[in-house]
């Protein structure tokens, strides 16, 4: 059997596995992230090494599984953070985690000794301050004092598999998400280290996602109920993780959507999707000489979960909400939400971008601001979607995965915004970890190729368009980026302090 884990933001999702990956159990154990103005998100590594070991206990005493039944462990986790580490592997402060966006000024430095184009083709990134590189060049530059005891920088995923084993390396998909990595020469880059003014040597060395980095230290084995030297896979960055997750290991299998907390659109490829507007990025897969073209939004599920606090809706009221949003427009009567809530990533890359609730008036209600929501977050995806269309890359139905993916209200308000078929997989929320359980399969030697993550899942509901509204769906498409266009000046001249 094989134990997978996801190190997602607001948990750990841990997943038991037969060797050829099929799902035998599931559970999460949660911990949260810090956010604060000024574009601050952390979170403490520790809560993901705890939730790995009570995660595995725990997995194993639901399945009724002992410990020696366990062929192996795989990792994904969350991706384009910064820990830091001291020379024994100890982190030296909180980790910096992907939606922190304090290193602008930073960005901008690099950006203007490189240039956005030159960095874009090598890197398959633009620079921006969500990446690791340009978080480490923070940590240097305003915390002076932690980073001349900063030996290592990892992400999450990494940091983990350091502690179960007491090595650290990293992978070619998670290397791909720190704008450090040269995606031709598949080497650490030396153009944006050099101009960040970061030695390499920080870095881990970068292998194949499907290595067996090594056995569970006596430690680790005490920490997770494995036997000492459980061989661990190093596994990938959530978002190539999910691909496999989704059955996406090659072109041919089309596109998928994540709705999480951060959420994209994604396919497989032979090589990197450079678009010339640069909306997208390209990350490195887990699978051998195959590239994921993507483009992320910062704040997908984010919204709704913000929305939902915002308007007290826990539990059974959230449900209800739901429920009611899917009998009401926003669009429709003019009331749009633009889902900036954390900055932008993809397609604008505007990191002062910030939430707009557009057109409200005095009759809407909790039913219209949730939908404004779901609907805002399928508009900024359909602009992600042109991206890909736009450069060749087909996409003629959509599968969906993703916390988001359990709702019909959302299901349709995507089919309906995009034109397009979207079918819920039967993994919804478990792809990351699935993604990892195959990639440690094929590391094992348990599995020949990626190809079996094909038959790991199937869909469970399709949702057609509404072909009537087509037209109108383009339009509103039209009216939201014109609500970004109008407010990106003002965006940049929001904050006045005195």
């Amino acid at each position: 059997m094989i134990v997978a884990h996801d190190l997602g933001t607001s948990g750990n999702k841990a997943s038991l596995h037969d060797e050829s990956g099929h799902t035998l159990a599931t559970l999460t154990v949660d911990y949260a992230p810090t956010f604060a103005a000024g574009g601050v998100a952390e979170q403490d590594p520790e809560q993901w090494w705890e939730a790995v070991g009570s995660a595995t206990r725990r997995l194993l005493e639901l399945a009724g599984v002992p410990g020696s039944a366990v062929t192996g462990l795989g990792m994904s986790g969350q991706m384009m953070g910064a820990v830091f580490l001291d020379e024994a592997h100890r982190p030296v402060r909180p980790a910096i985690i992907w939606a922190d966006h304090r290193s602008t000024a930073q960005a901008d430095a690099l950006l203007a000794r490189v240039g956005q184009a030159d960095a874009y083709r090598q890197l398959g990134h633009r620079i921006h301050p969500t990446y690791t590189l340009a978080k480490m060049m923070w940590v240097r530059d305003c915390e002076p004092e932690v980073w001349a005891r900063t030996r290592h920088v990892c992400v999450a995923k990494d940091f983990v598999v350091q502690r179960l084993t007491g090595t650290l390396v990293t992978d070619p998909s998670d290397a791909s998400g720190t704008d450090a990595y040269d995606q031709e020469a598949g080497t650490w880059s030396s153009l944006l280290l050099d101009a960040a003014g970061i030695s390499a040597d920080v870095l881990p060395p970068v292998v194949d996602s499907t290595t067996v980095v090594g056995g569970l230290t006596a430690a680790a084995a005490a920490h997770t109920g494995l036997p000492v030297g459980t061989p661990v896979v190093l596994g990938g960055g959530d978002g190539p993780m999910a691909a496999v997750g989704a059955g996406v290991v090659s072109p041919e299998d089309g596109a998928y959507v994540c709705l999480g907390s951060s959420s994209w659109i994604s396919a497989s490829s032979p090589g990197p999707l450079h678009d010339p507007a640069m909306r997208s990025m390209t990350f490195n897969h887990v699978v051998p000489g195959q590239f994921v073209p993507t483009a992320t939004m910062q704040a997908g599920g984010a919204s709704l979960s913000w929305v939902m606090e915002l308007l007290g809706a826990t539990g059974a009221r959230f449900d209800e909400l739901l429920t009611q949003a899917g009998t009401v427009r926003a669009a429709d009567e003019g009331l749009f939400f633009l889902p900036y809530l954390l900055g932008e990533r993809s397609p604008h890359w505007n990191a002062a971008a910030s939430g707009v609730f557009a057109g409200l008036q005095r009759h809407h209600g909790p039913a219209h601001m949730v939908r404004a929501v779901l609907e805002g977050v399928a508009f900024n995806l359909a602009t992600c979607i042109s991206a890909f269309t736009e450069n060749g890359i087909p996409v003629d139905s959509v599968d969906v995965i993703g916390g988001g993916a359990t709702s019909d209200v959302w299901m349709q308000v995507l089919a309906d915004t995009w034109q397009l078929p979207v079918r819920r997989r039967s993994i919804v929320a478990d792809a990351n970890s699935l993604g990892a359980a195959v990639t440690a399969a094929v590391g094992l030697g348990l599995v020949p190729d990626f190809g079996v993550a094909r038959s790991l899942s199937t869909t469970t509901a399709e949702f057609p368009p509404d072909g009537s509204r087509a037209g109108l769906a383009e339009r509103q498409h039209a009216v939201f980026q014109d609500a970004y266009d109008r407010l990106e000046p003002w965006f940049d001249n929001r904050t006045v302090t005195r």
